[in-house]
């Protein structure tokens, strides 16, 4: 009788069939366009209404015959049932033990392409490679095999698929009802360049092989770009596509551009690229970005940064909401009294008059259920090397919280179990953030400073703590080393939540009734309180708005 294993659904992938139009960012960095030679990729995972916990599972060999059950979005999905791999690889989140890590951001393209009878959504198909891929590569060729072998039922969806070593961009789509498999290109991410994913298709032409390599059963760039066998004559076979070979876009034929893929997704990379890019060129893309596409039709792919980038950087740039940019989201009057990067209104809306509105959609948002930073380390054990920077909620409201994967048990914080959407805990840290984030939401620019405070007081002993971690994890066997990261990623955890409880109360007492009393190092001190004023831009507004009515008068006798 064959074994069968059940691969259960994870809350986050039950609900990130409802994340489409809010979904996810990934952040990426080649090894040498890193500070200190580390690959990193990030995922912001968003989608209102969920909790993304921290998931875990333990490698293992498997008996020949062994099958894995799929279960897909749903309780009423259909389960199937594929041959299990002879070696499992440990899982925590989205990295494996081999530091081969997985992220990815959904873009939709042509919705006849969706094919709802194939067995893999993106979700499953990236904790199965996981479980399975030794590199990057390998994770590529996987994924590939999955799709055609067993089919794909999501919608258009780009990963970042990473090791210690490299880098890769994948793009995939399905080919319809009735139609198994998928089409797909990858391009190798240059080791001192970064690149950036926000729900929009964006390799275009890309190199091509003669030939297809027959092991794999696709076409090989050596070192460069792989792609499906059929990604080309499939577009002209459905119509997408009628040009030269040497012509052909894979985001024009499967994954075209419209005013939100430009405005909403691609403004993210943008912002992402001028953080680590000459300013004045990136700003000469602002009519792209307003849909003037005479110019500049497109971002490039990827740039060589300025100056290398820290983990740190790429932290802060996952809570980045177009500050000092021409679309910065505090400086007008939308903003609020409180220079709020946050809107509660829906992405399009309409004035009384009718006219058609939208509001601008960054990379830190509300509605994150989660965030990660992966680093991968190719000088350290691979148990060592690999961290992922973890939190639950937006990246801008919690501090990313080191967990090694090479630990053994996970932090009960950050468990499915202990985060359950429905009810309150202080022992969950999806509430603790999001307790604290919906006390500032409302006085944005008055408590944000208080919680930056607790914020890089957190990641500063995080960072102050790692290379005597790493040289001590190092010098350990293989078993002392998982206990002894998994006592320091529960004990980081653990800090965080403490951390952010006195976060919680000071902010109740400082800002009790719309005051604040003073305060030093996160502790309140002896003096006056005082009344913060309202934003400038929202002050002059209120003047235009009322004329003279809040105007001092002088008083006369």
């Amino acid at each position: 009788m064959k074994k069968i294993l059940a691969l259960a659904a994870s809350a986050a992938i039950l609900a990130a069939s409802a994340i489409n139009s809010d979904a996810c960012t990934n952040l990426i960095v080649g090894k040498k366009a890193s500070a200190d030679g580390s690959v990193i990729c990030t995922y912001n995972c968003d989608g209102y209404g969920f909790a993304s916990s921290l998931s875990y599972s333990l490698p293992g060999h498997h008996e020949p015959g062994e099958m894995i059950a799929l279960r897909g979005w749903g309780p009423n999905s259909e389960t199937h049932y594929i041959p299990q791999a002879e070696y499992t690889y440990g899982v925590v989140g989205l990295m494996n033990e081999k530091q081969v890590s997985i992220v990815e951001t959904t873009w939709d393209g042509r919705k006849e392409l969706r094919n709802p009878e194939g067995w893999f959504d993106y979700f499953t198909l990236m904790h199965i490679t996981l479980q399975r891929a030794g590199s990057a590569r390998e994770a590529i060729a996987i994924m590939d095999k999955l799709v055609q072998e067993f089919g794909y039922n999501s919608t258009g969806e780009s990963f970042a698929v990473c090791d210690k070593e490299e880098a890769w961009i994948m793009e995939l789509i399905g080919k319809g009802p009735g139609r198994k498999g998928g089409v797909w290109v990858a391009r190798r991410l240059p080791d001192d360049c970064i690149t950036a994913y926000a729900n929009s298709s964006r390799i275009q032409q890309f190199p091509q092989a003669k030939k297809i390599d027959k092991k794999l059963g696709f076409y090989v760039v050596p070192g460069d770009c792989m792609y499906s066998a059929d990604c080309i004559s499939f577009a002209r076979e459905m119509g997408y596509f009628n040009g030269a070979d040497k012509d052909f876009s894979f985001r024009e034929a499967y994954g075209p551009l419209d005013w939100g893929a430009i405005r909403y997704c691609e403004a993210r990379v943008w912002s992402f690229f001028r953080h680590h890019y000459d300013k004045d060129v990136m700003d000469s893309y602002l009519p792209f970005l307003n849909g003037d596409l005479s110019v500049n039709d497109h971002l490039p792919l990827w740039i060589k940064p300025d100056a290398p980038v820290t983990y740190r950087d790429i932290q802060n740039d996952m809570r980045d909401h177009y500050e000092g940019t021409a679309l910065d989201m505090t400086a007008d009057v939308s903003a609020g009294p409180w220079a709020s990067p946050y809107r509660n209104q829906p992405t399009n809306f309409e004035a009384a008059d009718g006219t058609k509105m939208f509001r601008e959609r960054p990379i830190g948002c509300p509605q994150s259920g989660m965030t990660m930073v992966c680093r991968m380390r190719s000088w350290l054990p691979d148990s060592v090397g690999g961290i992922t920077y973890f939190n639950l909620d937006d990246a801008s409201m919690v501090a990313y919280v080191p967990v090694y994967c090479g630990i053994n048990r996970l932090p009960d914080p950050f468990r499915r179990e202990n985060n359950n959407i429905r009810e309150f805990s202080t022992e969950s840290a999806f509430w603790m953030c999001n307790f604290v984030a919906n006390m500032i939401y409302p006085r944005y620019s008055v408590m944000i400073g208080d919680l930056k405070d607790a914020q890089k007081e957190l990641e500063d002993y995080y960072e102050s703590e790692q290379e005597g971690v790493d040289k001590r994890a190092s010098e350990l066997t293989a078993g002392e080393r998982a206990d002894f990261l998994t006592a320091k990623s529960i004990a980081y955890t653990d800090k965080m939540m403490k951390r952010w409880d006195k976060l919680a109360r000071l902010l109740i007492v400082k800002h009790n009734d719309q005051i604040m009393l003073p305060s030093e190092n996160g502790e309140l001190v002896r003096g006056r309180h005082t009344s913060p004023a309202y934003a400038p831009a929202f002050i002059d507004a209120v003047k235009k708005e009322t004329g003279d009515r809040y105007v001092r008068k002088e008083i006369k006798k």
